[in-house]
């Protein structure tokens, strides 16, 4: 690694702490700081259990940017307390770049009381976000919807694929199959009929019990919002949950099958009032549809706050491809830091999809018994994936 002479100014306050040599890596020869100068705009808070240069490792995108270390023969009480101080208290000093933070981590040094310091770079509020995670010892968890979590229909598609899965069964021949398709077709049938006493009445009768709707406030995602009231009826035995997207319009209605098993791994995320991982949702579906199938899942905002909703809930262009980038675009974690449950790995971006753990296809109609054929439901499954991934990580 060879110096090229270069020198900065270390200022604080207004206040100017002393000269540091700037010794570059072999990445980024061509480093500068502007003006040939660095301020420093705050320290961060201290870190309770990760070391700074743990977290940057794990955060910044590339490598150490540059080394700053002192070949002035005198001492320079005021970088020596700033170093000492980042040092014993797990702190960073912080600079801006641009749109970056430049952090400042106090590294032990040859020679003592002559600071020493290594440079990284990583995007504004990212290493804030990720300190307080990894102090929790928390991680991130990215749920798809469809076919992962849920299956929706509506009376559209009910009618749709019973009239297709009609035309199959009047052209099979084989007694196998047309069992398998009759069953299949005999559950949408059924299902359909629920939708439609819903949509027409908001009611239903299931059992021989009589469901009347409920009137559930969905939170506002701002004080610019109004309230909004939707009519929901749950069959909890079921796992089936009816509602209405536009609450004024009753085409809009929506039949919904959760998947078995939600709610272990629901409970898993929050045990014992104890954050392990921070959820987030990445989808393909329309931003009406996602936010109340979302509310479905997660009804009293444990997983999700109201609060941190939109931020939350990214829905993707149907054809685009997923990217933990874009499901972090404000800062809020770093993909080395989250996992996924998708039923599809490929929608995602190549770099990312080491960070899919696939689950079955969710087809309450075609395979129902496919959730309790195993012994282990595949949402516990997914559950004790996700614990393993926390374990290994810390």
């Amino acid at each position: 690694m060879n110096r090229l002479g270069l020198k900065i100014d270390v200022y604080e306050n207004d206040v100017r702490l002393g000269e540091l040599d700037v010794v570059p890596t072999t990445a980024f020869q061509n480093f500068r700081f502007p003006n040939n100068e660095i301020c420093i705009h705050h320290r961060t808070v201290r870190s309770e259990r990760c070391p700074p240069l743990s977290i940057l490792q794990t955060i910044s995108s590339f490598a150490v940017r540059c080394k700053l270390d002192s070949s002035l023969p005198v001492e320079q009480p005021h970088l020596i307390n700033l170093h000492a101080a980042c040092f014993h208290e797990m702190r960073t000093a912080v600079g801006m770049v641009g749109d970056e933070e430049i952090h400042l981590v106090a590294m032990p040094s040859k020679r003592k009381k002559f600071p020493c310091f290594w440079c990284y770079a990583v995007p504004m509020g990212l290493y804030d976000a990720c300190m307080g995670m990894l102090n929790l010892r928390c991680l991130a968890i990215v749920f798809d919807l469809d076919e992962t979590l849920i299956v929706a229909n509506t009376m559209k598609s009910f009618e749709d694929r019973i009239e297709a899965l009609r035309a199959w069964v009047a052209r099979e021949i084989d007694p196998l199959r047309l069992q398998g398709m009759s069953a299949e077709l005999k559950r949408y049938i059924e299902d359909r009929m629920l939708l439609k006493q819903f949509a027409e009445s908001d009611c239903v009768v299931d059992n021989g019990k009589l469901y009347k709707v409920q009137m559930e406030e969905v939170p506002r995602l701002s004080d610019s919002h109004e309230k909004v009231l939707r009519p929901i009826v749950r069959l909890q035995e079921r796992n089936i949950v009816l509602t209405r997207i536009n609450p004024e319009i009753r085409d809009t209605s929506v039949l919904v099958r959760l998947r078995p098993a939600w709610e272990d791994l629901r409970c898993y995320l929050t045990a014992k009032g104890r954050k392990r991982f921070e959820v987030y949702v990445c989808t393909m579906a329309e931003r009406d549809y996602a936010l109340e199938m979302w509310r479905l899942l997660d009804p009293e905002a444990h997983l999700i706050g109201s609060k941190q909703i939109r931020d939350r809930v990214v829905c993707v262009k149907s054809g685009s491809r997923k990217s933990l980038l874009n499901v972090f675009q404000h800062g809020m974690c770093h993909p080395k830091m989250a996992m996924v449950i998708d039923d599809r790995s490929k929608v995602w971006e190549d770099k990312d999809q080491p960070r899919v753990h696939v689950v079955p296809a969710f087809t309450p109609y075609y395979a129902p018994q496919a959730e309790t054929a195993n012994a282990v439901p595949v949402l516990c499954v997914a559950r004790n994936v996700a614990c393993n991934v926390r374990g290994c990580f810390f």
